[in-house]
């Protein structure tokens, strides 16, 4: 390559120039041109674009809930139609008298218990599986993933067999079992992924320190992989709290949860779509703040080990 194409290309003129200085010129080069690529305007637009696809229906969902029953149902929907909280007082029984306090408590109760015991056991149990790796540990991985390939619906029958004759259908105690065995493999191999980042040396160190294991697991391990800790934490209370089916089929009035609380609005006599919309906001805003006020440390533990 000749002076004049070189500098009309921007590289550098490997003829003329030391072969290390060139090569060195050409990687900054090249990095500068990654650089380039990365700032392009068009990226961030296209990306605000998605987000908004995703967060559109969601925002239609909550304007809706403002709305009254027959502004809700007009087709072509009517976006400046005025506000009201009559869905909202629907939805905390001002008509009806059906109050969704014993179904949140319930949802509450069900997700955060099922929660910490998903933790209690997925923890050790990815500690040995990543840091004291067993043999055939991938063959274990497999086996708790494959858990997961049966669909639900097929074990409802199973399920509600064994409810009957053991007394416990309607019972918060047997969903409370039932989203622990449902999360505790995802748990697994998430929590894995994220304990195999823990430097080997911390363990190391704490072993000439004479600590034990359970020493070891809560005062040097769990510190390092709290954002992993954090992040399959919020996974499994928001899947634990979206539920419906086995609760739908499991519990009746006693043990009811909010996503079956939810479906009551739809009736025979037709789809409130107001009051649905009303409900299922007031419903979603516990996940919500429960993802906000762990947005750090999910976002952390989402990204550990996506950078090496």
């Amino acid at each position: 390559m000749s002076t004049t194409d070189a500098a009309s290309t921007g590289l550098p003129d490997r003829t003329t120039a030391n072969p290390a200085a060139a090569s060195s010129s050409l990687r900054a080069h090249r990095r500068g041109r990654g650089v380039e690529r990365r700032d392009n305007p068009l990226w961030g637009v296209l990306a605000w674009a998605v987000g908004f696809l995703f967060v559109l229906p969601v925002l239609w969902m909550v304007l809706t809930s403002f709305h009254s029953e027959t502004d809700a149902a007009t087709n072509p929907p009517s976006v400046a139609a005025g506000l009201t909280l009559d869905g909202y007082r629907n939805f905390f029984g001002a008509n009806s008298g059906a109050s969704p306090w014993p179904p949140l408590i319930n949802s509450l109760t069900a997700s955060v218990v099922s929660t910490l015991l998903v933790l209690l056991l997925a923890f050790p149990a990815a500690y040995a599986l990543s840091i004291k790796p067993v043999e055939r540990w991938r063959d274990v991985m497999f086996f708790f993933l494959s858990t997961r390939f049966l669909p639900v619906v097929a074990g409802l029958l199973p399920l509600y067999l064994f409810a009957t004759r053991t007394g416990t259908l309607d019972n918060i105690n047997l969903l409370i079992l039932l989203y622990t065995a449902m999360n505790l493999p995802i748990a697994v191999w998430m929590m894995r992924s994220f304990l195999a980042e823990v430097p080997t040396e911390m363990l190391e160190a704490a072993a000439l320190d004479g600590a034990g294991l359970v020493t070891t697991l809560r005062r040097v391990v769990a510190p390092v992989a709290l954002p992993g800790i954090a992040a399959t934490a919020l996974i499994a209370f928001i899947f634990s709290w979206n539920e419906l089916l086995l609760a739908r089929t499991l519990t009746a009035t006693v043990a009811g949860t909010a996503p079956v609380f939810l479906t009551s609005f739809v009736t025979s006599q037709g789809l409130f779509l107001a009051q649905v919309c009303a409900a299922a906001t007031a419903i979603s805003l516990p996940v919500l703040a429960a993802g906000f006020a762990a947005q750090d440390k999910l976002v952390q533990g989402l990204s550990m080990g996506a950078v090496k």
